[in-house]
């Protein structure tokens, strides 16, 4: 097992700010560096078809607005996230003193949900926008980001601004919809797994202490370690929420405003249950290997800023 990280003086203090710089830079690194999987996922889910929206042709496209929207919202996220955890810490402490190890597991898996659950949704202030545009563009209805976002602003002259908003913000409720379900389920497997990790190492790792032996005490977890264990979680989330997805693509594309529940009924008529799966293959390549560059990352950054080597 990999030696585990030892603590330094931390570089940034504060814990808000720890979590805002580690999120900005985890949100950049997985938006960029898995951009193209992204496009075609969006293609495959289309309803005009892979081909017609592009194919693997120009899979960049869009890009642009990922850059833009991905440091702000990863940040939201962190900070919400963390902070919950942190606020409600006092509230489940008593129950490590008790060594019941069924109420400690059941209390943290909790907190992850709640804190996960409540930082999606402050980041999805950033991210509907940005998925609006990006995949207008992915899914060649505009020859970028740009045209894309232009052409939504420009409806303010004829429409009013309420309907920019709504453009905007189109498939917001389908967003947090699948959102939240998903780190639901990534978020506290990506913690049990981090604590299964300290826990092992804390059972191996045996020090002298002034002539006498004494367990090693808890140490965070390596930025390869936690980078794996977003990789397991993700996909496995990935694949459970994939319908919710597909709903989310095809509601953000569509020229007109769609309901959920009619949407849904369409698609099952015409299109079949499978339809409900369409990229759930490049979903899950993405969201595994965006799963292991995202919290490895964060790993990485939060260890560094916080003194963690």
């Amino acid at each position: 097992m990999a030696s585990p990280p030892t603590n330094s003086t931390p570089l940034v203090e504060s814990t808000f700010l720890r979590s805002l710089l580690a999120g900005a830079v985890a949100g950049t690194t997985v938006d960029t560096s898995l951009y193209p999987l992204d496009t075609l996922k969006t293609r495959l889910q289309s309803s005009a078809g892979f081909r017609a929206s592009g194919g693997f042709r120009g899979v960049y496209a869009g890009i642009g607005s990922a850059i833009v929207g991905s440091a702000p919202g990863a940040a939201l996220f962190f900070v919400t996230y963390e902070g919950v955890k942190k606020a409600l810490a006092p509230s489940h402490d008593a129950l490590y003193t008790t060594g019941d190890a069924k109420k400690t597991w059941a209390s943290d898996a909790g907190t992850h949900m709640l804190a996960a659950s409540l930082g999606e949704i402050a980041a999805c202030a950033v991210r509907v926008p940005t998925e609006v545009v990006k995949q207008r563009a992915q899914a060649k209805q505009h020859p970028s980001s740009l045209t894309a976002l232009t052409s939504i602003l420009a409806q303010r002259k004829t429409h009013g601004f309420l309907t920019v908003w709504r453009e905007l913000y189109r498939g917001w409720s389908i967003t947090i919809m699948r959102e939240v379900p998903f780190t639901v389920i990534q978020f506290p497997l990506w913690e049990g797994m981090k604590s299964w990790a300290r826990r092992r190492r804390q059972s191996e790792v045996v020090v002298r202490e002034h002539g006498r032996v004494v367990r090693g005490g808890d140490s965070e977890v390596g930025a390869v370690e936690s980078a794996i264990f977003g990789s397991l979680s993700g996909a496995v989330a990935a694949c459970l929420t994939t319908p919710l997805d597909v709903l989310k693509t095809r509601m953000m594309l569509s020229k007109t405003s769609q309901q959920l529940v009619p949407l849904t009924a369409k698609i099952m008529r015409e299109e079949g249950a499978k339809a409900f799966f369409a990229g759930v293959g490049p979903r899950i390549m993405w969201i595994s290997a965006g799963g292991a560059v995202f919290l490895g990352s964060y790993q990485w950054a939060s260890n560094t800023l916080g003194g963690v080597a």
